[in-house]
């Protein structure tokens, strides 16, 4: 029998049937439900892991530790998820768009401030103040106006030339008009994700694993170990990716108990058995009733264990094709078999 084929039902719906069956007593104010949560859960660890709930969550690991989810009960394997990106450019030529409004920078950009005039130039004192022409129209009186002529048509703005470094955004252009400009090349692409998963073998401790769970015998170098409610790691940050049985509780806190023809007399006996206890122990005679349901509660057990604890047809043949790939693995494909990871002797 497996637990994804079980429905639940809360606690207060199973103390509603024994209610129904032992009317005259409920009325008699003899039933507590706070009494008998401790029977439930009782009940519930007998029949053992295969009617807890299988889930699984995806965990952010920071500074080597991280919460478990507060349903948590125990591990069954956990995974390191790693991968990285790429950035695939498409083919493609050069292709101009229009476009309405360029994005002019706010700041006023001086020529004489950024390369695009001598200095010598710009401080004669004739007033010359067009970068663009040459200097030819102004006459120096402090300097041989030849020299200054050929040092300025060398230093002029160069209109394809941008201002600012490769490595200094943005890259800006300007024109005599004093109008700046950044050029923007768009690249179509495409970001690919790679995606895999890693082992990560768990510490045997006595907290939170199940005795099947592969990451015992798993041989790598990341490391994991639960204690006090946090799954510490022997590395700083990762997303784990964890398949945990999750406590028989509901998304209100509720205690769950297993909805099944075959099993819900268990838990009915199980509680009507320590009703009567209860109340022999007040002083009422109730020996006969206690012996009865104790009677029937060991017949609902065995019942109960028994339909837990069998296989289905599904679970059989999961078996039968593991077996056959094992074999195959071992004897025909052994060299192939071997996974970048390897299993404990």
């Amino acid at each position: 029998m497996q637990n994804t084929e079980l429905k639940y039902r809360t606690y207060d719906q199973l103390m509603s049937d024994v209610r129904v069956d032992l009317q005259s007593i409920a009325l008699e104010n003899f039933i507590n439900p706070q009494q008998f949560i401790k029977v439930a859960r009782r009940c519930n660890y007998d029949l053992g892991l295969r009617i807890y709930k299988t889930k699984e969550a995806l965990l952010e690991i920071r500074k080597g530790r991280v919460k478990l989810p507060d349903d948590f009960y125990v591990i069954n394997f956990g995974m390191i998820c790693g991968g990285e990106s790429h950035f695939v450019a498409f083919p493609q030529g050069t292709h101009i768009e229009e476009v309405p409004v360029y994005r002019e920078q706010p700041a006023f950009i001086s020529a004489c401030t950024n390369g695009t005039i001598c200095t010598s130039c710009a401080k004669k004192s004739c007033g010359c103040s067009d970068p663009c022409p040459s200097c030819s129209p102004c006459s120096c009186t402090t300097q041989n106006p030849s020299v200054l002529q050929a040092t300025c048509d060398s230093l002029k703005f160069d209109p394809l030339v941008p201002f600012g470094d490769v490595c200094t955004k943005p890259r800006v252009f300007m024109n005599c008009k004093n109008e700046c400009f950044e050029l923007v090349q768009i690249v179509k692409g495409q970001v690919m994700f790679n995606r895999h998963l890693k082992p990560l073998r768990i510490i045997e401790n006595a907290e939170g694993i199940e005795c099947g769970c592969p990451g015992l015998y798993m041989r790598c170098s990341d490391e994991a170990w639960i204690k006090d409610g946090f799954l510490y790691t022997n590395f700083d940050c990762a997303d784990i990716y964890i398949n945990y049985e999750g406590m028989l509780q509901d998304d209100d806190g509720n205690l769950l108990v297993p909805d099944h023809e075959l099993l819900n007399e268990f838990y009915e006996y199980a509680v009507k058995e320590r009703i009567f206890e209860n109340m022999y122990f007040d002083g009422e005679d109730t020996v006969n009733k206690m012996q009865l349901a104790q009677q029937k509660l060991r017949l609902a057990k065995i019942a109960a264990v028994s339909l837990v604890n069998t296989p289905n047809f599904a679970e059989l043949k999961k078996v039968f094709e593991m077996n056959r790939k094992a074999q195959y693995n071992k004897y025909y494909s052994m060299f192939r078999s071997y996974p970048y990871f390897s299993y404990v002797n």
